[in-house]
């Protein structure tokens, strides 16, 4: 089934009518953040991010199928599919200026999401900010996708974003393998093609200790606008997202009102 959002107001509350957003875009917002997980993960991990923002930004986590609220549903495999779903949800709220953000695997659909609206003459971004990722003519180094459960289970803890209880429970494990199986699977049979470089400013952010995705590779990312291109490092692991979140939630805030500042 395929959903497109619209945008609809019931005595001045708007109603959500696409699974691919938490909750609708309202008509006050002046920006807005469309905010893309990491593999496994979902948009609920941005769920506190709002309350960093005035009231005047609007933050809208974009939810994947086959966890959370749409656990019942099958989760996709394929970059292409994924980028065609979430533009379509989304373009009808593209007409306040808007900036994306992506964390590792988020970073590169982001990125394809940009770059699939602009091939259908849609709004850009004002902004692109990806975080923890290779840029995205860069392969992944060791494929994952395509180990046996236990093998697959085992290299989750090198990313450490999987809790140490699910990995410990077969039972949990069961579940969320094929949700984190299908996740990988997108990003390691991404493949990228050449094609002019994004019209907006490009922000990086890096771990200083991620090992998925150091710092040469997160600067590669330059090669990717013909605008501004800023790389900002962050102490720790792939999940600075996690244990850093109220520093790195003060530099998207800086460049949220920048972008507004140039907006108006």
């Amino acid at each position: 089934m395929t959903y497109v959002g619209t945008e609809e107001f019931i005595m001045g509350t708007p109603k959500i009518v696409t699974p691919w957003l938490l909750t609708c875009p309202e008509a006050k917002d002046k920006i807005r953040l469309f905010c893309l997980p990491y593999a496994g993960g979902g948009a609920f991990v941005y769920r506190e991010w709002m309350k960093a923002f005035s009231d005047d930004v609007g933050v809208y986590p974009i939810q994947l199928p086959g966890r959370e609220n749409r656990i019942t549903e099958p989760p996709l495999c394929e970059m292409g599919k994924l980028v065609d779903a979430i533009s379509e949800a989304i373009i009808p709220y593209l007409q306040r200026p808007f900036i994306f953000f992506g964390h590792s695997m988020g970073a590169r659909i982001a990125f394809e999401l940009a770059r699939s609206l602009r091939r259908k003459r849609k709004p850009q971004p004002c902004c692109l900010i990806v975080s923890g990722s290779r840029a995205p003519h860069i392969p992944e180094p060791k494929p994952l996708h395509h180990l046996p459960d236990d093998e697959f289970a085992k290299e989750l803890r090198r990313f450490s974003g999987t809790p140490e209880a699910i990995l410990q429970s077969r039972e949990l494990m069961e579940f969320f393998i094929p949700i984190l199986r299908a996740d990988f699977t997108v990003d390691e049979t991404y493949v990228y093609l050449e094609d002019m470089p994004l019209d907006c400013p490009i922000v990086a952010f890096c771990g200083t200790e991620d090992i998925e995705a150091n710092r040469e590779e997160i600067e590669a990312w330059i090669h990717h606008t013909s605008c501004d291109f800023m790389i900002e490092m962050m102490e720790g692991d792939h999940f600075f997202l996690q244990t850093r979140r109220e520093l790195l939630l003060r530099s998207v805030s800086q460049i949220i009102s920048q972008q507004l500042k140039l907006s108006l």
